[in-house]
């Protein structure tokens, strides 16, 4: 199955630490780490895990993290497809706390693609599932050439500017700013999924059906929550394209976000098609 991911990367400093700081605080980390992240980057590298490969449409800046996001991303099987903007890629600073919570601050502007830049579009005519997490508008309807389009609902204001059918748009329950907008669309998707973290979340399709969905033990202890509902979203993308019934595929997605908080950022457990 031929899979994308249009959207954003970050370059993210990891941090693990004993408590989140308060106003005025010192912390000290015990362990540290650096890797790409980002809602795009985190379920490119999820999707290639359960694809095989997957394509990621993306904008860098002109830097040495920008290097090493295109170096780490190709390690995990990702095809990073980037336009290069004159400006710093953005950064994250990432406190994971005792219980594996994540607290984030991101420093510079998100880089994200637009239908003028020159990559090469044609390939989402060939793709089965893509994933979209920024861009403009235009670039939303060139990815609605896939056979599947999944949506985060973190950018509703330019889904509705779009206005293209969606096959899910999926987004957390509890963020504020992941709050779907049921009149933003003049169509509304298949389904829209709402996200609870361990409660599992709530779905509803546009024949009127509504449910919830149960969470998924992990494999291991909760180590780090980073990059969760990125690799819900993907597996809930890649089994959409795999035409899985909703209910099994709501299922399958709750595994993928299940298993990255098992590991050390959010790569080192993700769910391969080989676990399924």
């Amino acid at each position: 199955m031929q899979t994308a991911v249009v959207g954003h990367t970050e370059w993210i400093e990891f941090g693990h630490v004993d408590h989140v700081p308060l106003p005025g605080d010192i912390v000290h980390a015990t362990e540290g780490w650096e890797e790409p992240g980002g809602g795009g980057g985190v379920a490119a590298a999820q999707l290639a895990r359960l694809a095989g490969s997957c394509t990621f449409f993306t904008a860098l800046g002109e830097d040495e993290r920008a290097l090493w996001t295109k170096r780490d991303l190709a390690g995990h099987g990702v095809r990073v497809r980037a336009v290069v903007r004159g400006e710093p890629s953005r950064r994250a600073v990432v406190f994971v706390d005792p219980n594996g919570e994540r607290t984030i601050t991101t420093l510079g502007r998100r880089l994200e693609p637009v239908a003028t830049d020159r990559l090469p579009w044609d390939e989402l005519s060939e793709t089965d599932a893509v994933y979209f997490t920024a861009g403009d508008a235009d670039v939303l309807r060139l990815a609605r050439r896939a056979r599947v389009l999944v949506a985060t609902s973190r950018v509703m204001s330019l889904l509705a500017e779009a206005d293209v059918p969606l096959d899910a748009v999926v987004g957390s329950g509890r963020d504020p700013g992941e709050r779907y907008d049921p009149d933003g669309l003049s169509v509304p998707p298949r389904v829209v999924v709402r996200t609870g973290s361990a409660h599992g979340g709530r779905y509803e399709t546009d024949d009127g059906r509504s449910g919830m969905y149960e969470t998924t033990p992990p494999p291991g202890p909760v180590i780090d929550t980073y990059g969760a509902g990125d690799c819900f979203a993907a597996g809930l993308t890649y089994a959409l394209g795999a035409e899985m019934e909703l209910e099994a595929a709501l299922a399958f997605a709750a595994r993928c976000g299940a298993w990255n908080v098992a590991g050390q950022g959010p790569y080192s457990h993700q769910l391969t098609a080989a676990d399924l």
